[in-house]
């Protein structure tokens, strides 16, 4: 029977609450005990804990004994109640779309002090999509700016709530979490029998729904990762039929497997013996490469299984490349090894192998954006104690040459002649900004500066949305750290991929020491390529170690040098050790000492530091 049975979501924009709001809810269904609790429960690696932030989906078994002080609903004895946590971070967002999936119902959560920001709006279109049942939460109620029944009209005004559907709590001190867990019950629908879900129009899977328990089996992946000894693990949802230890089949990519164990999460992984219709769980497939259990694929039974699959998921595409180099060329293999493992548990990273020959080998590696590459640097670094040189972050480029062919390129290493190009087109976003009008101008003013076109522009009372039509690699660079400084930290941003256009681009080349640093180059608009030149070797020549000899940085495009700085050499006294004597004998030490200036400089080599590279990031 599935008539028990609650799935859900909370979605929210970044630092609303929703993790907090989980960690409430885990405490007053006594999923854990009180001795059992920590802040952030969920969040099973580290980074997320100290980020304060939710990086990857993470389901959670609950078990909920209803008291029903507040409802006229007749309770059963108990009801389980499947959540799914997930991020809040726009880079995350096809964690969202894949955790809203296995659902029926959604948790918008909103902070009383902040109220609707980008992502709210972003992640309730998401979820009416799916046709999710969605049930507002104003959260925070308990701080002292917090302004609820503000942030009620809002979500009455932008999304047609009806008052009554709102449920105010405080995540932190438990205010209004039992009311929210009968709403939960009240509200979300139960898994119903159908025979099929249809896709939705944005390529997203509709909703699941629990067929008979006597129909065929087929389970929905919504994530998987890699375990040491249990090998591929997927987090599944049952649609239709009884999940048991029995020989079972990946309908996607036709591999076959007996399970080696079955279960729930509480939060921890704990055995059970079968899923049924409705249930979310995971199974231990034995698999020893991921990539045989896709995240949207269908599983079934060998015998007697389903030959129709579910809708599946919108693959993730990354957004933003950079390029990883070990400082020690030895450690190349622990890099590919360190970064299969991490692909492992990220089927958004892509990565392959590349050659410079100022840094040797390395990986380029695809991104859904600048937090993401962050995280996972930082994981290599810290897990794997590996040294990296990251080179600045790229997007994809399309280039229709003079011969009629149009290609993709990564990474501007990958930029052709320029005599052979006859268009280049850049990738284009659409960006939603929501901001309190006082700062709208500002806002407005940023955007243009960094080549953006107004879109639209909506009131919302308090506060102004604006859409623009963004250049991605403007985005991808400091655009967010900006508009928080314009805006004093309260415009939010939100942001999808809408199309490519046309920019007339030219590929920006750093030289040290008359030497091209493939790292550092990259790809900028014409009429801005000499200010950017500028500043990359006035930056470049605060951090690169003064030598022996005298070194020249300069900024180039093609042949064209349009920006140049230099950095002196030490002059060491070489006249210090001499006692008396005429001033023939110190010319002649000077004379020997230019010699050798001389040909250091024909010959020298410039070693540059990690923060040469991160130079370039800055605009």
């Amino acid at each position: 029977m599935s008539a028990n049975i609650r799935n859900f979501s909370i979605i929210a924009h970044i630092d609303h609450g929703k993790t907090t709001l989980t960690d409430q809810l885990l405490r007053k269904t006594g999923t854990l005990a009180d001795r059992e609790m920590s802040e952030r429960v969920m969040d099973s690696n580290p980074i997320e804990k100290e980020r304060g932030i939710t990086i990857k989906l993470a389901p959670v078994r609950m078990v909920y004994k209803p008291e029903f002080k507040h409802s006229n609903l007749l309770p059963l004895n108990s009801y389980i109640l499947n959540l799914i946590d997930t991020p809040g971070h726009v880079d995350f967002g096809y964690e969202v779309s894949r955790s809203l999936a296995a659902c029926e119902g959604a948790l918008l959560v909103v902070d009383a002090t902040q109220g609707i920001q980008a992502q709210t709006l972003s992640n309730y279109e998401k979820a009416k999509a799916l046709g999710l049942t969605i049930i507002p939460v104003i959260n925070k109620i308990d701080l002292p700016a917090a302004d609820a029944d503000q942030v009620a009209l809002e979500l009455m005004q932008e999304f047609g709530f009806n008052e009554q559907d709102i449920v105010k709590v405080s995540a932190k001190t438990g205010i209004g979490i039992e009311g929210l867990l009968e709403k939960i019950v009240e509200v979300i629908p139960p898994p119903t029998p159908t025979p099929s879900a249809s896709p939705s129009t944005d390529g997203l899977a509709s909703p699941p729904q629990a067929g008979g328990e006597e129909t065929p089996l087929r389970v929905l992946v919504f994530t998987s990762l890699y375990h040491q000894h249990k090998g591929v693990i997927a987090y599944v949802r049952v649609v239709d039929g009884v999940l048991k230890r029995e020989k079972l089949k990946a309908i996607g990519t036709r591999s076959e497997f007996l399970p080696i164990e079955l279960g729930v999460f509480t939060p921890s992984m704990t055995p059970i013996d079968e899923l049924k219709a409705g249930e979310v769980g995971y199974i231990a497939t034995g698999l020893k490469d991921v990539r045989l259990m896709r995240v949207g694929d269908t599983i079934t039974t060998v015998q007697r299984g389903s030959t129709q699959a579910l809708p599946g998921y919108k693959e993730p595409q990354p957004m933003v490349y950079m390029e990883f180099y070990p400082i020690d060329g030895d450690d190349f293999a622990l890099l590919v090894d360190a970064m299969g493992k991490l692909a492992l548990h990220d089927a958004a990273l892509q990565f392959q192998s590349t050659h410079s020959h100022a840094l040797g080998n390395g990986l380029r590696v695809g991104f859904l954006g600048i937090l993401h590459a962050a995280i996972v640097q930082e994981r290599l670094e810290r897990e794997f104690n590996l040294d990296l040189i990251a080179t600045s972050p790229s997007v994809r480029y399309k280039i229709e040459l003079r011969t009629g062919e149009t290609i993709e390129i990564h990474t501007p290493i990958e930029y052709p002649d320029p005599a052979e190009i006859k268009r280049v087109f850049e990738p284009v976003v659409l960006a939603t900004i929501f901001t309190p009008k006082d700062y709208l101008g500002d806002v407005m003013r940023l955007c243009e500066r960094h080549r953006a076109t107004l879109d639209g522009m909506e009131d919302h009372d308090r506060r102004v949305k604006v859409t623009y039509l963004l250049p991605l690699s403007e985005l991808i660079v400091n655009f967010h750290d900006e508009l928080k400084s314009v805006s004093s930290g309260f415009a939010s941003l939100e942001y999808e991929m809408f199309d490519f256009q046309p920019v007339d681009a030219v590929k920006l080349d750093i030289l040290v020491h008359f030497e091209k640093v493939e790292a550092l180059s990259q790809i900028v608009v014409r009429d801005q390529a000499e200010h950017i030149g500028r500043a990359v070797v006035k930056r470049l020549k605060e951090v690169i170690p003064r030598q022996n000899f005298e070194v020249a940085i300069q900024a180039a495009i093609g042949g064209k040098v349009i920006a140049r700085e230099d950095i002196s050499a030490y002059r060491k006294d070489v006249t210090a050790k001499l006692y008396g004597g005429d001033q023939t004998r110190k010319d002649k030490l000077l004379k020997k000492q230019a010699k050798g200036k001389k040909r250091m400089k024909e010959f020298g080599k410039v070693s540059l530091p990690q923060e040469a590279f991160l130079a370039v990031l800055e605009r």
